[in-house]
């Protein structure tokens, strides 16, 4: 079996394995960033257009929400265009390939009926980015989610309203994810570190 029918068949079937797994729309978003990562740093077209399939699904919505004392920037996060866009190059010339991007183009797709909310943020090296205090219902799982489109390393923290840190993620990587089920409702402070060499734009997202 040819790796371009694998992946045929690997794409038809993420809506059966997304409808048994139900994954959040926070999720997809975090699984098809890492899995577009991953295609970047291979250079592997098929792994970079199942992250755009993966990512077409979604609808995050942009919402009015910025750091304490933080930049916004005037961007939107890594969408399934600029993916395929990224596929395209490394599939030239492999009809098979081509293929694949086309029918990942031309899906027709509503995205979820409640999508994420996104705010876009800038951080510089060493800068630290502190939001309000964000409600989450208790028992229900809470997502949050940060992304950069640059190379740079993002840490993500979150804290309750007493200051005791309920999540992180430190891993050396441009993303970031956080999940949880707060045992009662309240009040949780998000903060995004910038430990790369860079400055960055990054999209927070929440469910």
């Amino acid at each position: 079996m040819t790796r371009a029918l694998l992946m045929t068949l690997l794409l038809s079937a993420m809506p059966l394995a997304a409808r048994a797994e139900v994954p959040s729309p926070v999720k997809t978003a975090e699984l098809s960033g890492r899995l577009f990562a991953t295609g970047v740093e291979t250079q592997d077209p098929l792994l970079i257009i199942a992250a755009a399939k993966l990512r077409k699904t979604i609808a995050p919505a942009p919402v009015d929400r910025a750091a304490e004392g933080g930049q916004t920037a005037d961007d939107s996060p890594l969408g399934w265009e600029e993916m395929l866009a990224a596929a395209e190059p490394l599939a030239e010339g492999d009809e098979a390939l081509q293929g694949l991007i086309s029918d990942v183009r031309a899906e027709t797709t509503k995205g979820v009926a409640s999508g994420p909310v996104y705010n876009i943020g800038s951080i510089g090296t060493g800068g630290r980015d502190t939001y309000p205090p964000i409600e989450f219902r208790g028992g229900e799982y809470a997502e949050v989610y940060v992304e950069a489109k640059s190379t740079t390393n993002l840490n993500l923290a979150i804290y309750d309203h007493r200051g005791r840190l309920v999540c992180s993620d430190t891993d050396v990587s441009h993303i970031a994810y956080c999940g949880w089920t707060p045992a009662e409702g309240g009040t949780f402070t998000l903060k995004v570190d910038n430990k790369g060499p860079l400055a960055a734009n990054y999209a927070l997202m929440t469910n």
